[in-house]
């Protein structure tokens, strides 16, 4: 996993990105998972006014990542506008839980075994309006998780989308709340006030204790607080759980995304007395039924996992499968929020 730490503009946190791969001969758009299609290019044009609307220092920061990369401007924008819009995969598990003694964020990031070696955590602190944040991604400036100096943390899901419309990308939308909101009430409302082109789900817990589950797509936004009013957690997995979130959706290998939450809800139930840090690691490595214990031979393995522990203020991440690894807290953030 690549550590990097950015300062200055968006525009100079993308160069930065782009020329340091590009002094290593590592050229993104050589490592794409996916064919770049005239689709894909069609997509990210529909996106741009919004995203030149909403969130025009992400597009600024783009730019820098292609002049640092010596690239094609428009087509890395068809890339990582029209990732989860257009995706080639589903996958990743996430819980919440707050209950008045410990307040936790946890995610495993599930993903593409031939592409582990570009995962990177990035610790960004910059100069025009930006929160100061750390997070984890498989795609470059998208986010997959994090947490802001605020204390806010958030994980993704992605769903496989039923439709689509010009709008923020999941690994973007977290981006811009992680460099935007305090809190969870905020996120949710930033998410609502969006245009939305991806369908995915979004994880949230705040230092205040709030917590929330967000699903949402290009056509509607629900949110759940917690599974029911008398248990402390929320957790999602790669499909959505409201009913007027379903949509058809066509035969997809969604890597056991049932069995995941299943696991999820029941872990969670039986240990609502001691959701700590140590369940938390216990239940994110699968000692409590199926979440990471893939066939690497098939390609696919949980190539990260984290923990957000915003009580202690401290983050743990397993750079690996949290099953074969460990997990070792990560001292560089330095939270905002006052003691």
């Amino acid at each position: 996993m690549y550590h990097t730490h950015f300062r200055g503009t968006h525009y100079e946190a993308g160069f930065q990105w782009g020329s340091l791969l590009f002094k290593h001969k590592n050229i993104i758009l050589e490592h794409i998972p996916f064919e770049i299609t005239e689709e894909r290019m069609e997509y990210a044009m529909s996106c741009i006014p919004i995203y030149q609307q909403y969130y025009p220092e992400i597009f600024e920061e783009i730019l820098g990542l292609a002049h640092g990369q010596d690239s094609d401007f428009r087509i890395l924008q068809a890339v990582l506008f029209s990732m989860y819009a257009i995706p080639p995969v589903c996958q990743c598990s996430c819980f919440a839980v707050s209950d008045g003694e410990h307040i936790l964020l946890g995610r495993n990031s599930d993903f593409l075994t031939e592409l582990e070696k570009q995962n990177m955590n990035v610790i960004y602190r910059l100069s025009d309006g930006a929160y100061s944040f750390t997070g984890n991604t498989t795609a470059f400036v998208e986010m997959e998780d994090g947490v802001n100096e605020h204390g806010l943390a958030i994980g993704l899901t992605s769903v496989f989308p039923v439709s689509r419309k010009p709008g923020f990308n999941a690994g973007l939308l977290l981006r811009y709340v992680l460099e935007k909101c305090r809190s969870v009430p905020e996120a949710i409302a930033a998410v609502r006030r969006l245009p939305i082109g991806s369908a995915q789900t979004f994880t949230l817990a705040d230092a205040g204790g709030n917590m929330a589950v967000v699903e949402c797509c290009a056509e509607r936004t629900k949110v759940r607080t917690s599974v029911n009013c008398h248990q402390h957690f929320v957790c999602a997995v790669n499909r959505f759980q409201f009913l007027e979130m379903e949509g058809v959706l066509p035969e997809i290998d969604d890597w056991f995304a049932a069995i995941r939450y299943q696991t999820l809800v029941s872990a969670l139930e039986s240990n609502i007395h001691c959701l700590d840090l140590a369940f938390a690691r216990k239940l994110l490595s699968g000692e409590y039924g199926f979440l990471c214990q893939y066939d690497r031979s098939s390609g696919k393995d949980t190539v990260w996992s984290v923990i957000y522990d915003l009580k202690e203020r401290r983050i743990y991440r397993c750079e690996r499968n949290p099953g074969r690894g460990r997990f070792r807290e990560d001292l560089r953030f330095c939270f905002g929020f006052p003691e």
